[in-house]
């Protein structure tokens, strides 16, 4: 299969510049003004390449989601090619002045959000562009999340909506150590448990407390116990807190509970256990409260040939591209668990997402932006 567009054809230089001005942007998830003013850019960039934006009001105290469509025909329900990318990131306004510099060192490029994933957003509206210039087959919906950071409650109704109508989604994420490409992900879980006993003086009336927090160690021990790493289950308490002084039986213990989960079939195993917990003392009360927040992302045949067909475009751009599977979660989730043909990690190579020493590798930007633009010219119906 030839190509139709090169890592010439991407203006390496001009891509960079923006994305400087991205990264500047700081986005917050939690800021909904800050990610609505580079929400505001982008929607002038892609109109200004010819795109049809729809900008969607946000909801639940965040920014506003954008769809960005290719042209085409009017009542027109082929299915196309979906991108997901998100505009928030976990750094807070002020990183750059308070913590580090938007920088270059050599083929790296610092900046917060710089990995995970501004690149890979702006890769993908320019690949997008380019794609539309040379003429689609099919359509092309992109869409730009404000609260991806923060588990996707506003948008994934959006998503999944725009999931049902389409043949294939590509996930711009960052890629994976060397440039791998995320083909499955854990499904991920959080439970938020109170576990309730009764107070009295440690001193003169030990006898009459029920231990909040001893209940609440036999728990952790519990649940953490359902770790498996053959079968890829994690279960981690990540926080615990209880009691009110050193000399009170503690009346109250909470704990927050994150699992990650290979497939729907461990998930229903491991989510059953989690809410028919039950306490030893029968005057002790457990309240669990939680569930799954992103649903397994197994790699499917169809997802197989997906990933095939990518990587044959990405060799003769000079990429081998490995596949792998993780257990972080991201909006792949909920349309791989739809059915559709999912692959993850389509945006620039580098690391440290998530931390003050977040880069990407220059040199990944031009060849990745080249392959989402070919993938958006190949992919309709089944491969």
């Amino acid at each position: 299969m030839p190509l139709t567009i090169s890592a010439a054809d991407i203006d390496e230089a001009a891509l960079l510049s923006e994305l400087k001005t991205w990264v500047e942007l700081e986005t917050p998830t939690r800021d909904a003004a800050a990610v609505n003013r580079l929400a505001d850019r982008v929607e002038m960039l892609a109109k200004e390449g010819g795109l049809i934006v729809e900008r969607i009001p946000g909801t639940l105290g965040f920014g506003d989601i954008l769809a960005v469509r290719s042209p085409r025909p009017a009542g027109s329900n082929e299915k196309g090619v979906l991108i997901l990318a998100h505009l928030d990131t976990v750094h807070a306004t002020g990183t750059i002045k308070e913590n580090l510099t938007l920088r270059q060192e050599g083929d790296r490029l610092y900046g917060p959000g710089i990995y995970d994933m501004k690149s890979g957003a702006l890769m993908a509206l320019e690949a997008m562009k380019i794609a539309v210039r040379a003429g689609t087959r099919s359509p092309v919906d992109l869409l730009f999340m404000p609260d991806e950071e923060m588990g996707s409650a506003s948008s994934r109704g959006l998503i999944e909506d725009y999931a049902r109508h389409a043949g294939h989604t590509l996930v711009v994420e960052p890629a994976r150590d060397g440039g791998k490409i995320v083909v499955a992900r854990k499904g991920v879980a959080m439970y938020d448990i109170v576990v309730r006993g009764r107070a009295s003086h440690a001193g003169s009336k030990p006898q009459d407390g029920r231990s909040a927090i001893r209940a609440a160690a036999r728990l952790v021990l519990e649940l953490e116990g359902m770790n498996d790493v053959e079968r890829g289950i994690t279960v981690t308490v990540g926080t615990i807190n209880g009691g009110t002084g050193r000399n009170t039986v503690p009346a109250e213990c909470r704990m927050q509970v994150d699992l990650r989960l290979p497939d729907s079939e461990t998930a229903t195993e491991i989510l059953g256990k989690v809410q028919n917990l039950k306490p030893v003392d029968p005057d002790i009360t457990i309240e669990v409260k939680g569930g799954l927040s992103r649903p397994p992302f197994a790699q499917t045949e169809e997802g197989k040939r997906l990933f095939d067909h990518t990587a044959k475009i990405a060799a003769q751009l000079g990429i081998t591209l490995e596949g792998v599977s993780t257990g972080g979660g991201s909006d792949g989730n909920f349309t791989a668990a739809l059915g559709v043909p999912t692959l993850d990690g389509l945006g620039a190579d580098g690391a440290g997402a998530h931390t003050f020493d977040e880069y990407i590798f220059v040199s990944s930007v031009a060849p990745r932006t080249a392959l989402l633009a070919n993938l958006m010219l190949t992919l309709n119906g089944d491969l």
